[in-house]
């Protein structure tokens, strides 16, 4: 089953924009450009530098302090960066407009948000500053207490409209403050990454569970053969797409498959997935960098579907 937002003219959305480069000559007259296309030394380039990198992994007994020790990397990394690292996310209503609820007198129905890995509320407050109004209540957790301390503490925190809490989604044990079916959206923004590969699956079956008939996950992460993939070291890879930064957080890289079969094999229905591709520039340097993030929304279907 696929809706109507399946369709040609919605599965392709501008990120930031609409500026589209037609004469390669011009790439350097602006910082960036929208739906850029690769072209076949691009992807050779590519797939030569990921063989590189992928030739010598991390020992294994490395491999177990990044999974077993996965909190602790990211507790470090909001002590070091604390609300510097806030920035907050607008263009999330630009990619995800069904964030901003409607907020008329008629519609008394309460929309229940869980974001997942909400850092130190970068998506978390644009919501709720958004849908001031609005019948909307954000649940945010991070497997990191140092994430959601700053999150509380947060001037912009409102413990009437959200709750914070600590959790880790890709364990066994789940402790939420809500009940299975009552979810209208779940937010995955650039989190899922985060998580061992093999535990993904388990993760997004779980999370399905929550949210109500019709509900949707949001999706945006990281795209195979995004620059940042790219300028991994040897070294630094743990398993195909998976690597590990010098700060010991972890990354993976998806292509529109893997994301397509992680949540249609937890019973959920697209409703729009795709590949959204940059190109940034720095014309001082004339350098080119090419972003690929994959995004994605997938529902809970209806009972009589």
């Amino acid at each position: 089953m696929e809706t109507k937002e399946d369709s040609p003219e919605n599965r392709k959305k501008p990120q930031f924009g609409t500026r589209y480069l037609k004469e390669p000559a011009q790439v350097f007259q602006h910082n960036a450009w929208d739906d850029v296309e690769w072209n076949d030394e691009l992807k050779q380039n590519a797939e030569e530098k990921i063989k590189l990198n992928s030739q010598t992994l991390v020992s294994a007994e490395d491999q177990e302090k990044y999974e077993n020790e996965a909190n602790q990397f990211w507790d470090k990394f909001y002590n070091i960066h604390e609300n510097r690292f806030f920035k907050d996310r607008h263009w999330l209503f630009t990619e995800f407009p069904d964030l901003s609820i409607d907020s008329t007198p008629q519609v008394k129905e309460k929309t229940n948000i869980l974001e997942v890995g909400c850092g130190v509320g970068n998506t978390v407050f644009p919501i709720l500053e958004t849908n001031v109004g609005s019948n909307v209540f954000v649940y945010c957790c991070d497997f990191s207490e140092v994430a959601v301390s700053l999150v509380k503490n947060n001037s912009l925190f409102d413990s009437e409209r959200c709750h914070a809490f600590v959790c880790d989604i890709s364990s066994d044990v789940w402790n939420v403050p809500f009940e299975e079916n009552t979810l209208d959206f779940i937010i995955l923004v650039f989190v899922l990454s985060a998580i061992h590969p093999e535990k993904m699956q388990f993760t997004i079956n779980r999370l399905a569970k929550y949210l109500k008939p019709g509900g949707q996950i949001l999706f945006r992460d990281y795209g195979k053969y995004d620059m940042v993939e790219l300028r991994f070291k040897p070294g630094r890879c743990l398993s195909e797409h998976f690597y590990v930064r010098g700060d010991g957080t972890r990354v993976y890289f998806f292509s529109e498959d893997d994301v397509h079969n992680l949540f249609t094999s937890a019973g959920l229905v697209k409703t729009q997935l795709y590949s959204s591709k940059r190109l940034q520039v720095n014309r001082g340097k004339q350098l080119k960098m090419y972003r690929i993030w994959i995004q994605a929304k997938y529902m809970k279907p209806l009972k009589n579907c």
